[in-house]
């Protein structure tokens, strides 16, 4: 079976939690987690929840946790993915992830060079399955958030997820 009768048989529908690592973002400043949740909707998906936690890796579990407590098949984390000393969410999320998806950070890169030229190699993002979710983290610009959904998540979240139903017990 091709690529694109896994597509068609892919769920229409993923529960997503939204997640913002941010040390001074509030919601209102909150543009990248509200695009997020914005697209998400618009394209079908139910968005389960939403949390900002600082970039801290205790408060980010706590936040995952929370997302697998409300139901969410998809999480998808936004910030904290750069290479300063406050940038932790990338040693977080791949801390935890059972199984990686290279091809996510390496595409996402490639992307942004595309954009931002050399400063891509910058980029962390990650992407992985954590207890049966897929889990995504991208930098937290609207700029890369936007890229991330539109060319990454928004055409393979129903495949990714049909992927990770195929052995899970019903």
């Amino acid at each position: 079976m091709g690529h694109l009768e896994h597509r068609h048989e892919a769920p229409r529908a993923v529960r997503i939690f939204v997640v913002t690592a941010s040390d001074t973002r509030g919601e209102a400043e909150d543009e990248s987690g509200a695009f997020l949740r914005r697209a998400a909707a618009a394209a079908g998906h139910e968005v389960v929840g939403y949390r900002i936690v600082r970039d801290e890796p205790a408060e980010l579990r706590a936040a995952l946790d929370a997302a697998a407590a409300a139901g969410a098949e998809a999480i998808v984390v936004n910030g904290g993915t750069g290479i300063a000393a406050r940038d932790r969410t990338y040693e977080a999320v791949a801390g935890l992830l059972e199984k990686r998806l290279d091809g996510f950070g390496e595409l996402f890169r490639m992307l942004s060079y595309a954009e931002i030229g050399s400063a891509a190699m910058l980029s962390r993002a990650v992407a992985g399955v954590w207890g049966g979710r897929a889990v995504f983290s991208v930098p937290g610009s609207l700029a890369a958030v936007r890229l991330a959904w539109e060319k990454l998540l928004a055409p393979e979240l129903g495949h990714v997820l049909r992927e990770l139903r195929k052995d899970a017990p019903r």
